[in-house]
């Protein structure tokens, strides 16, 4: 089993280098703000992700400021249009070990060709004491 992961990664790190020689780079700029129960929720891990097929590719990742506010960009090169999504780690009405996740897809309007984007994607202000889809646990973060 070990083995047939370790082909597939090697497959994957191939086919990434490969691409990212003869694709395009692409960038994405992320906003927002979170809350818990309607305060700002400070100190909550984001994460900009590129997704791929075996592991995603971590594009940036940052915290929140003590108003619940974070910022992140991230760039790729790709011959296919990027895939990026932002990971959300959180305790907010969550007692357990680990933290609550959830994801959030990034419209493929807002990626933007070369290194810096033009565009933001601001996700608007989220409660993180909601459900969301796709909510799992994750302990490694």
């Amino acid at each position: 089993m070990l083995r047939y992961l370790a082909f597939f990664s090697l497959i994957g790190a191939a086919t990434s280098l490969l691409f990212g020689l003869i694709g395009s780079e692409q960038s994405v700029r992320v906003t927002g703000k979170l809350q818990c129960n309607g305060a700002p929720a400070s100190h909550v891990r984001v994460k900009l992700y590129e997704k791929e097929t075996t592991l995603d590719t971590l594009l940036s990742e940052g915290t929140t400021d003590a108003d619940g506010t974070f910022t992140l960009q991230g760039a790729k090169t790709e011959v296919t249009t990027i895939d990026p999504k932002v990971n959300v780690y959180h305790k907010c009405n969550y007692n357990g070990i680990c933290y609550r996740k959830f994801s959030l897809t990034v419209p493929d309007n807002f990626i933007t060709d070369g290194a810096t984007p033009n565009k933001t994607f601001d996700i608007g202000v989220i409660n993180l004491a909601n459900r969301f889809s796709g909510d799992s646990t994750d302990c490694l973060n």
